[in-house]
C-alpha cells in the first residue's frame, strides 16, 4: 500500500472496488481523473478549498457535514471509519497508518488486499466478513 492512495478523508483507496478492478483500474483520489467514478471525480472533500496543507481532513478546523456523513456511512455498511482513520494519522503518522492497513486488510486466505465494499476476497473468494 502507498501513503499516496489514502484520500484527504482518510479512505484508503487501494480498499475500494473501483481501485481492485482488473481493467481500468481507478488512481485514487490523490490520481488523475481518467477511470474515476463520477461521485468522486466531483467529490466536496476532495475537491475542498479549505483543505489544509498536511493534505488531510484532519488538520481541518471545521468538520465538514459530508465529511460527518460518508463517516456514518462506511462505519455502517463496511465497518469503517474516516474519522478513527483520520485521527490515527494524525496521532502515529501516514507510514504507520499505512503499515497497519496492509495488515488489517489482507485477506486471511490468499494475502490479497481486501475490498472495503464486498464482504469475500475479490482475489480467492473466500468470505472475511
Amino acid at each position: 500500500m502507498e501513503k499516496s492512495m489514502i484520500a484527504p478523508c482518510g479512505m484508503n483507496c487501494e480498499l475500494c472496488v473501483s481501485r481492485q478492478r482488473k481493467k481500468k483500474k481507478c488512481p485514487g483520489c490523490r490520481g488523475g481523473d481518467g477511470n474515476k467514478p463520477a461521485g468522486c471525480v466531483n467529490c466536496v472533500i476532495r475537491n475542498c478549498v479549505s483543505l489544509p496543507k498536511s493534505g488531510f481532513c484532519y488538520d481541518c478546523e471545521r468538520r465538514c457535514a459530508r465529511l460527518k456523513s460518508l463517516d456514518k456511512r462506511y462505519r455502517t455498511k463496511y465497518g469503517m471509519s474516516m474519522l478513527e482513520n483520520l485521527e490515527d494519522i494524525s496521532e502515529s503518522g501516514i507510514e504507520a497508518f499505512v503499515r497497519r492497513e496492509e495488515k488489517r486488510w489482507m485477506c486471511p486466505s490468499c494475502g490479497a488486499t481486501l475490498c472495503v465494499h464486498r464482504d469475500v476476497c475479490l482475489s480467492c473468494g473466500a468470505r472475511w466478513k
